[in-house]
């Protein structure tokens, strides 16, 4: 594969009376490459908008996501049928071991229904969601431990 590039234009406008960090607003806008514009702010403790998405919420999602793109790619290679997949990730916003603010855990959930004639077995999907968090080249970007604990019910 050839390398690609992927785009995000970030705006932002003062819109308080003065600017303070008590004060200025955190409401912006991303444009994303493929034409999607997301309504973005910081987290509600810092001081953003408690109904727009945060930069740590995207940081969980980007993760969640690509796990499961790569969870189904290797899915289908190796024959399963994927029903339904959901992810109940979580992330860690604490002081790294620079004592600097990171995204220091991101706990990735997944919960997979398959069908078909031959499911996978446990270990089998343990063995899944392993290449899937290798494969997986958001996780390969960042330095914050990527945990995955698959679900079953």
């Amino acid at each position: 594969m050839s390398a690609e590039t992927f785009t995000a234009t970030v705006l932002w406008q003062r819109t308080s009376a003065d600017f303070s960090y008590d004060t200025y607003n955190r409401d912006h806008r991303i444009e994303l490459g493929s034409g999607t514009t997301l309504h973005a702010s910081s987290a509600p403790g810092f001081l953003g908008a408690a109904d727009r998405v945060n930069p740590e919420e995207q940081f969980v999602a980007a993760l969640s996501s690509c796990h499961m793109l790569t969870f189904l790619a290797v899915a289908a290679k190796k024959r399963f049928v994927v029903e339904a997949y959901d992810d109940k990730a979580s992330g860690v916003l604490d002081k790294n071991a620079e004592g600097r603010l990171a995204m220091t855990r991101v706990l990735l959930r997944p919960r997979v229904t398959f069908s078909g004639e031959k499911p996978p077995t446990p270990d089998e999907i343990t063995q899944l969601h392993e290449a899937a968090h290798r494969g997986c080249f958001i996780a390969n970007s960042v330095k914050s431990d990527v945990v995955c604990e698959p679900r079953h019910e």
